[in-house]
């Protein structure tokens, strides 16, 4: 069994919960804002099962730094959106990860992107190194600044 490790980020974005779970909850919103979507412009994306919300499944493969695996919806809420995560590489890892959305008066909305794991024993090795945080924060923090930018730009 490894050492569990949680990684939180947490900003205010002048949308609705409503706008903010239609951008999470469907995987092929994600082009417009993951924080990985440039880490490998190549990387094959398969899209299976529901369409978006519970069951909706995204796959991909891609160079080192991307690496291979999927991610599932497993909750679909007016103030919550879960998945499943799994890596095959660059390092097998499974995950889970919680975007809460919680109304913060009548035009805004405070996202809090929550994942939790274990450290497998190579990764707590590394850990000693630099820890999940410091890993995985900088790009929680750059993925809600670019769920910000696109939630808070007015559809055409």
């Amino acid at each position: 069994m490894g050492k569990p490790y949680t990684v939180t980020r947490t900003t205010t974005i002048a949308a609705s919960p409503e706008r903010l779970r239609s951008l999470i909850h469907d995987f092929h919103e994600w082009t417009a804002w993951s924080p990985w979507e440039d880490v490998d412009p190549a990387m094959e994306r398969t899209y299976s099962g529901a369409e978006h919300g519970v069951g909706a499944h995204y796959a991909w493969e891609g160079n080192r730094k991307a690496g291979k695996g999927w991610m599932r919806i497993t909750r679909d809420e007016p103030t919550a959106v879960g998945a499943d995560l799994h890596f095959d590489k660059p390092f097998p890892a499974d995950n889970t990860f919680v975007f809460s959305l919680t109304p913060t008066g009548s035009d805004s909305t405070t996202v809090e992107w929550r994942m939790d794991g274990e450290l497998s024993p190579f990764m707590r090795a590394f850990s000693l190194v630099k820890s999940m945080d410091s890993l995985v924060g900088p790009d929680f923090e750059k993925g809600l600044s670019r769920l910000k930018r696109v939630a808070e730009t007015p559809s055409a």
